[in-house]
């Protein structure tokens, strides 16, 4: 036994109702190295992790730490083991101060007239922050959790683990929520923390990222381990195609497009968020049959909020929308449903699945009240289980256990699968992707590039939004880009280059339109 290993898990195998999750696996990781898990949604990747932080046991196998077997049977006997993770859906109390989610189980106390004791609050307040500022991680302790955004809130999740002197500290898809610029930001702040001599497992599907920081990636797909490689000698390209199982291609083909009859026209218009502040301000654009205008900005500048008010989820305070030439500005979600529109939203788990029903509930959900899924009222169970089979063989939906899975159980991508094949299904003439691929692996990626393509060729409108700019370059015929709530420009995908994109998103070219 080699003690340069500070983590080794020996054989591991993990199964779960239906699905082999790890299957034999073995990894050692050095002490002070990033240490990549690379594989496609759904490959073993969490679940592997989730065993050395003690959510799960394994159902064969052994786990070392610093040479020593151990027997970690829970969360806090992996943090007595020095072992930190910060989990892809962050695991706070959202109305708690950031300082009460730090501490929480191991609240420091004093004694007052040396009886009574009592939370030293202000005493933890102090080491937060000069704990925070060690590392970069700077954050007011006293705001509450409801209060701060994903990157501050992703920040906290660190802080934790740091606060509990974790040495080995776990990432789960840290860079799932994060926009480009957070991102860099999380990279810079993983170096730091390997500086100081902290040991890093990071779970990832994005190849860049691994480029950038890893020092060694195992690659695992469909629960087995292929290869462990040094990351500085091995391309993304070979790494891509381990993951996958099969040759990949970066690049996205497709043909002319062939413009149509004008399918949405979206006039003047003005949107406002809960608290009556102006997000959307006077925008207007087309999108034709065959086209896919994608909206590119910086997170948080009105593109979500112009999605959401085409399909119905908030109301458009002044201006107007036409489905294909009907003014549908007043109509309910359904109404614009059986219009035409199909939707994948933002946040899967919030508006796009219902967690707690099965993958045959969810994928009928904007059709059980018609033919054939109901008669008279009725419904008719074996539909519903028919064409959830169709859909999941289709679209390459994985679940244990088929359409009777619950949807909660699933991995992201394969939840974001089971939407895009229950939208596209639905053959709307107007298709609204938000962050289509946002937490999905290069394979998964290229398959819904392709059928975004692919529908844009059957003659239907597609609207993109999108914070990736390579997704928008790659995919769309005409780019409108937002700032500040408002479109500084709409053009042809070919005329614009990505520094120009860039330029605008940012507002520094400001109002040239088309």
């Amino acid at each position: 036994m080699q003690e340069e290993y500070i983590v080794e898990m020996r054989h591991i195998t993990k199964r779960f109702p239906g699905i082999v999750a790890n299957s034999d696996v073995s990894i050692q990781i050095k002490k002070g190295e990033i240490y990549a898990l690379l594989g496609e949604n759904g490959a073993g990747k969490s679940t592997l992790m989730s065993m050395l932080f003690g959510m799960y046991e394994p159902d064969e196998g052994e786990i070392y730490i610093h040479g020593k077997k151990e027997k970690i049977a829970s969360p806090t006997y992996a943090t007595k083991l020095s072992i930190g993770m910060v989990h892809q859906h962050f695991k706070l109390v959202q109305d708690y101060t950031i300082a009460e989610n730090i501490i929480m189980g191991i609240e420091p106390q004093k004694k007052f007239l040396g009886l009574f004791p009592y939370v030293d609050k202000k005493g933890a307040n102090e080491k937060i922050v000069a704990l925070s500022k060690q590392y970069g991680l700077e954050v007011d302790p006293t705001k509450k959790i409801s209060e701060v955004n994903v990157s501050i809130q992703q920040r906290v999740e660190i802080l934790k683990m740091l606060y509990r002197e974790a040495e080995i500290l776990i990432f789960d898809e840290p860079t799932a929520v994060l926009t480009p610029q957070e991102i860099e930001f999380l990279l810079e702040i993983i170096k730091g923390l390997r500086d100081n001599g902290k040991t890093i497992i990071l779970i990832t599907h994005k190849l860049e990222e691994i480029k950038k920081v890893a020092d060694r990636c195992a690659i695992l797909c469909r629960g087995k381990l292929v290869d462990v490689l040094d990351v500085k000698t091995t391309s993304t390209k070979q790494m891509a195609n381990l993951m996958v199982g099969r040759e990949v291609t970066f690049e996205v083909e497709k043909k002319e497009p062939d413009f149509k009859e004008v399918v949405l026209q979206v006039e003047n218009l003005c949107v406002e968020n809960e608290n009556h502040f102006q997000v959307v301000k006077n925008v207007s654009f087309s999108i034709r049959a065959g086209e896919i205008l994608a909206i590119a900005g910086v997170s948080g500048n009105g593109q979500v909020e112009i999605a959401d008010a085409i399909a119905g989820l908030l109301p458009a305070s002044e201006g107007r929308i036409l489905l294909n030439g009907k003014d549908i500005t007043h109509e309910s979600i359904r109404k614009r449903t059986l219009e035409g529109i199909s939707y994948i939203p933002e946040d899967r788990q919030r508006y796009g699945l219902v967690l707690d029903f099965t993958l045959e509930e969810n994928m009928g959900m904007k059709s059980y009240f018609k033919e054939p899924f109901s008669k008279n009222g009725i419904l008719k169970q074996e539909e519903f289980s028919k064409y959830s089979s169709e859909l999941i063989e289709k679209y390459d939906v994985r679940s244990g256990q088929g359409n009777k899975t619950v949807v909660r159980s699933m991995s992201g991508g394969n939840q974001q699968k089971a939407i895009i094949a229950r939208e596209i299904e639905m053959d709307s003439s107007l298709l609204i992707f938000v962050q289509p691929t946002r937490g999905l692996d290069i394979g998964a990626i290229e398959k819904i590039h392709k059928q975004i393509i692919g529908e844009r060729d059957k003659g239907k409108a597609i609207l993109l939004i999108s914070l990736e700019l390579d997704e928008i370059m790659n995919c769309a015929d005409t780019i409108a880009v937002i700032y500040n709530g408002e479109i500084q420009k709409i053009a042809d995908a070919k005329s614009l280059t990505t520094h120009e994109v860039g330029e605008f998103m940012m507002g520094v070219k400001q109002h040239e339109k088309r």
